[in-house]
């Protein structure tokens, strides 16, 4: 943990785990969302370990097993919302098969356009992200976008 913190430049700092540094508006901000889908890749060896799409991570000083969010100090402590947002029951935690960002466009359809429908400025700039990040990173093209834009 002690390397992670030294060595991670942003992750820390956006999930609080910097003792003496949790910043009280990024929780306010994450405990205000209406909905988090949180998406874990079944065959993801990009994030390593893959739960921590849905922050699970290893216990301290350990590397097995690994831990579901529940059981993670940032989840008991509520570090950055995640706790009272799972209690609220607007977290929604959905496995997909495949690798990282592998997302099939019935997945999406399925796990995230639902949260968008009633939200057309939402879903436009959502579509225009993932069309930017899908040709930025080669991975998706147009699908995700025109996939978006249909369903508003």
């Amino acid at each position: 943990m002690d390397d992670y913190l030294k060595g991670c430049r942003f992750l820390p700092k956006l999930n609080n785990e910097i003792p003496g540094e949790r910043n009280a508006t990024y929780k306010e901000r994450f405990s205000s969302l209406e909905n988090l889908v949180l998406i874990m890749f079944e065959n993801d060896i990009v994030v390593i370990p893959r739960e921590t799409s849905w922050f699970g991570y290893y216990p301290d000083g350990a590397f097995e097993p690994v831990l579901p969010p529940q059981q993670t100090k940032l989840y008991q402590e509520d570090w950055i919302g995640l706790k009272a947002l799972d209690e609220a029951g607007r977290v929604k935690f959905v496995s997909v098969p495949g690798g990282h960002l592998g997302i099939s466009n019935s997945d999406m359809r399925k796990h995230i356009v639902p949260y968008l429908k009633d939200k057309p400025s939402v879903s436009a700039s959502l579509a225009a992200t993932w069309h930017a990040i899908g040709e930025a990173l080669g991975l998706m093209g147009n699908d995700v976008g025109v996939l978006l834009q249909s369903s508003t």
